[in-house]
């Protein structure tokens, strides 16, 4: 299905996740399985934005076919249910978020804060479910079909699992304080430079409903519980690529109604030095560099969340 507000192809949609509401940890939708043995705990999350359903479909693959850790604990947890539930086909991207954006509200004075939302609900859930994990893996895709990346913190520790975890080639390293909010893989430990955190990454799949991203993010998954030790590697795994690594510069958000940009863009173009890559009502975003390329260029702007992300290969 395709129309003039959704020009790319819905191959894959939400299913009924009512059979994965109980789960096993007094938390609904979140199962944990213990091997008994040491090892780290790893936590793959998915559905941080409800109509980001890739993760759905790795986290159902892995909970369906019975996967269970060799080594260590395996959390797999199904974040924003309720968002996921408000989905239309006729508007499937509407129900990204219900009030908040899940993955900007992570930081101690939202969640110990007085304000009230499902995002800040389920979030107070989750917290302890983020805290418990050495290692987290948060699934979500994009609303223009780009090639797949990874998003990260920059630290040694994000960089090297992400290196080992291979495919997707394209790594976007976020200095600390250049992210708007705090994300899922910023909380607590897993933001901290000196903490134990084994490592906490985001994995963009691709458009939301592309068969491709689904692929791509049940592929991570079992490469991330491999090279974890959870569960054995493959004899014939391919060695990692060569990351293509780039560094957020800046982010801009959405100021006005006219937000608009100076041409068609999806993602990954490149403006030169003092190049004009939007309007922002009556603020010019300019590139600050030669080569810089944009991420997640908005295709719908809301006033409050983001426009767009520069950056420059690394």
């Amino acid at each position: 299905m395709t129309t003039d507000s959704n020009p790319y192809p819905l191959e894959v949609l939400p299913r009924d996740l009512s059979a994965y509401r109980e789960g096993n940890t007094g938390i609904p939708y979140v199962h944990r399985f213990e091997s008994g043995v040491p090892g780290p705990h790893v936590l793959i999350n998915a559905i941080t934005h409800g109509n980001e359903i890739c993760g759905m479909v790795a986290a159902t693959h892995l909970l369906d076919a019975g996967i269970r850790p060799k080594i260590g604990t395996l959390t797999i947890s199904f974040a924003h249910v309720e968002a996921y539930e408000a989905f239309d086909i006729e508007k499937p991207y509407e129900n990204r978020q219900l009030v908040h954006n899940l993955n900007r509200i992570w930081s101690a004075d939202m969640l110990d804060g007085a304000e009230q939302s499902p995002e800040l609900r389920r979030a107070r859930e989750l917290r302890q479910v983020v805290d418990a994990a050495d290692i987290v893996l948060d699934i979500h895709s994009t609303r223009t079909p780009v090639q797949p990346f990874w998003v990260y913190n920059e630290m040694d520790r994000n960089a090297a699992l992400a290196t080992a975890i291979g495919a997707p080639v394209v790594h976007m390293v976020m200095p600390q304080d250049r992210f708007p909010g705090t994300a899922v893989i910023g909380h607590g430990r897993h933001g901290d430079p000196q903490s134990d955190s084994g490592g906490s990454l985001v994995v963009e799949c691709g458009h939301h409903f592309a068969r491709s991203a689904s692929e791509l993010a049940t592929d991570v998954c079992l490469r991330l519980l491999a090279h974890t030790g959870l569960i054995d590697k493959p004899a014939d795994a391919p060695a990692p690529p060569v990351p293509r690594r780039y560094r957020l510069l800046e982010v801009h958000m959405v100021k006005s109604e006219a937000f608009r940009f100076t041409r068609p863009v999806i993602g990954f173009e490149t403006f030169g030095k003092d190049e004009l890559i939007a309007m922002n009502g009556t603020e010019e975003i300019r590139s600050p560099c030669d080569d810089c390329t944009i991420f997640m260029p908005t295709q719908a702007p809301v006033i409050g969340r983001e426009a767009v992300y520069l950056t420059l290969a690394i």
